[in-house]
């Protein structure tokens, strides 16, 4: 066989042009026109397997001819023509339209809409058939490149059938039909099954069908999270701003991360985020932690539920397998052993290769206590805490020099164990890759900050400190020798100037890429102001700005390229994270001028961001990174962080005093802000195009203060 004509190996599949909806442990993937089209990655996949893998409308024949699709949160809209039914001539006369709904809790069920709408001068018979098959595949080998799998069982039924995989029993139906409609069930030689009825529209009227999918599980996995939509309180916040791009971005933001809510298996009444869909649409330490601190001006429900649910799983022991130490917060949970068969990757299902999340629980927590969770609530979270600063203190630092420090020892982990995981993603400016053990200065900052903000909750709740955690001056010292350990280490002289390294290697040399980590360090309390201004100087130059975000790799380093994953693309929450410690710094138009490069992409993803993209333009707009996920929570949750950007909240809920400092002049123009939340009570403001802010309501018992 020649080269040219060879099969190539598994690649992982693309979700740029897919049509994307969520709801909990359940997601679609389907063709712009709603199709799942067999042989791809699309499908229902429920609790990481794929329910079914084929649901395909054709009408008189034939595929409807695709004319619009708009897709959010878990409901999506296709719009299409069957132009061989009808008045003869250019225009269409017969439209179809797929109205498609995701919801429940335990049983999931799929409901969609087939409606045929006729504008002909004659009655229209149009038959419909939907064709329905499944694999049972799991998500890991889908991502993998395996695309196709063992056809699932199937029953037929009086309405419909039934197919049944090794985890999950799935009834698929056509319900509502029209008065005298039948169904007929048409088996094919693939497995599929073809459900098959007739419509009879008469001119000016519509016809529909309910096609119904509900799964149920038939044995329990090991983290059976369920939806959680419903356990926050965000229907009554609205933002209006000048600049409508924010508006329509933070409204499809909020929705999908409506969606992207799940309950914790073990204490239901605890929701968090899932990473993102299809990949991670689990529970993952660092995206849950930082979404939910992002979210906290709409309040802390989210947080708490956060903590909870990864406080349950904090290591107790020391299990290289595993990465497990005790103290430390978990990676990711999944519901099975998730492989990679390209990469060999094998992560087990509670997984605690971050360097970083034990530093973002911390910083979480007292972020919330600043916000208003109340302290008869945070009680139950100390022993977390405590070990969450022993780990930091201890074996988060494994050497004499007194870094955070990761290092894959199992060999089927990740190598990479900060926000960049990807394998190449830890470079020196010459483009050579770092061997580890690696401590990133951005885990250093974040260790920072939690030790200040543990200190600080010590004397708060007036706990006394141990031979195992330290007490409050104990731990401010610990975070004192450790932001002068990278205040002294980590600074570099490069030919792009004077800044600050991503992380030192194994040998403990600098690792002087340029390169985005350093917008973590702002607004952590590390730096000094002087330091600051050039890390601000620096992430805000050239070689990392881009039009549309901030880049992870100089465009003058070595490996830099605009749509490598951690080599020169933009990151929807990375940027918003550094324009957030910008704005903590004083730098209110640097951090202004990056937020606007985020609403300068949001259009060209319909105000649904991606995990991340190319700042590479294509008519004025930016090319997507076809294998990211969408919706993605720390994305979405950054719609939220460009508010935090404008107004720079201070609050103080130990004084029931939020302290504004907004942006003059306003970088999104005039804006309206309402159901804000602080210690526990709603907050609406409306913000002039110069700057001034109008409270138009607060609790009695609450101060705004305007700088």
């Amino acid at each position: 066989m020649s080269e040219r004509h060879a099969p190539h190996p598994p690649r992982q599949p693309w979700l740029h042009e897919l049509s994307i909806i969520v709801d909990g442990n359940a997601t679609v993937l389907s063709d712009r026109s709603g199709d799942i089209v067999p042989g791809t990655s699309h499908g229902l996949y429920v609790d990481d397997r794929r329910i079914l893998g084929t649901l395909r409308l054709d009408v008189a024949g034939e595929a409807p001819d695709f004319v619009a699709e708009r897709a959010s949160g878990a409901e999506a809209e296709y719009a299409g023509a069957a132009r061989s039914l009808g008045n003869p001539g250019p225009d269409p006369t017969v439209e179809v339209r797929r109205s498609r709904r995701l919801l429940g809790s335990g049983t999931r069920t799929m409901t969609e809409q087939v409606s045929i709408s006729s504008r002909a001068a004659q009655t229209v018979h149009a038959p419909l058939r939907l064709v329905v098959g499944g694999d049972g595949l799991d998500i890991g080998a889908v991502k993998s490149g395996r695309v196709t799998g063992p056809a699932t069982a199937v029953t037929p039924t009086a309405d419909g059938l039934v197919l049944t995989d090794d985890w999950h029993r799935t009834t698929v139906a056509l319900v509502e039909l029209p008065a005298g409609t039948t169904v007929s069930t048409r088996p094919r030689d693939d497995g599929s099954v073809a459900l098959e009825a007739t419509l009879v529209v008469e001119p000016g009227k519509t016809a529909s069908v309910w096609l119904r999918v509900t799964t149920e599980r038939l044995q329990a996995s090991a983290f059976d999270a369920d939806p959680g939509a419903d356990a926050v309180t965000w229907d009554d916040v609205c933002v209006t701003a000048q600049d409508h791009r924010l508006t329509r971005t933070v409204t499809r933001g909020l929705d999908d991360l409506r969606h992207l809510l799940l309950r914790d298996p073990a204490s239901p009444e605890h929701v968090f985020a899932a990473a993102g869909t299809p990949w991670y649409l689990t529970l993952f330490g660092r995206d849950s932690l930082w979404t939910a601190r992002m979210l906290l001006p709409l309040g802390t429900e989210l947080a708490e539920g956060t903590l909870h649910t990864l406080a349950r799983r904090q290591g107790t022991a020391h299990d290289a397998s595993t990465g497990e130490a005790p103290g430390k917060i978990p990676h990711e949970l999944r519901r099975h052993v998730h492989r990679d068969t390209t990469t060999g990757m094998a992560l087990p299902q509670v997984y605690y290769g971050t360097v970083d999340a034990t530093a973002l629980w911390v910083c979480l927590l007292a972020d919330a206590c600043d916000w208003g969770l109340p302290r008869e609530r945070v009680t139950p979270l100390l022993p977390a805490l405590r070990s969450a600063v022993a780990w930091l203190t201890g074996d988060g630092q494994p050497d004499e020099d007194g870094l955070l420090k990761y290092v894959d020892t199992s060999g089927t982990g990740l190598a990479n164990q900060g926000w960049k995981d990807s394998g190449d993603s830890i470079r020196r400016r010459d483009g050579t890759v770092a061997d580890a053990p690696i401590a990133l200065v951005e885990a250093q900052a974040y260790a920072v900050e939690a030790l200040r903000a543990a200190a600080r909750l010590y004397r708060w709740l007036g706990i006394e400190g141990t031979d195992h955690d330290g007490d409050a001056d104990a731990i401010g010292a610990a975070a004192t020798a450790l932001a002068d350990r990278l205040r002294d280490r980590f600074w570099v002289d490069t030919d792009a100037g004077h800044h600050l390294a991503i992380a030192l290697d194994g040998s403990g040399r600098a690792v002087d890429g340029l390169a985005s980590n350093m917008g973590h360090v702002l607004g952590t309390g590390v730096l000094t102001a002087e330091e600051a201004a050039s890390v601000a100087a620096t992430v805000t130059g050239p070689e990392l700005l881009d039009a549309f975000g901030v880049r992870t790799l100089g465009t003058g380093n070595g490996g830099f390229n605009p749509i490598g994953y951690h080599t020169g693309s933009i990151w929807t929450h990375d940027t918003a994270i550094t324009a957030i410690g910008l704005s903590r710094e004083g730098f209110g138009a640097e951090a202004a001028d990056v937020a606007r490069t985020l609403l300068a992409s949001a259009e060209a993803f319909s105000y649904r961001w991606p995990e991340l993209y190319s700042g590479l333009a294509l008519a004025g707009a930016p090319t997507p990174y076809p294998a990211s996920c969408r919706p993605q929570a720390w994305s979405a949750a950054s719609a939220v962080a460009l508010l935090t950007v404008a107004l720079r909240p201070q609050p103080d809920a130990p004084h029931r005093v939020l302290r504004l400092s907004p942006v003059r002049p306003a970088p999104y123009g005039a804006l309206r802000v309402e159901g804000l939340r602080f210690c526990g009570g709603r907050i609406d403001l409306a913000v002039s195009a110069d700057g001034e802010v109008e409270v138009l309501s607060a609790p009695e018992d609450v101060t705004v203060v305007v700088d």
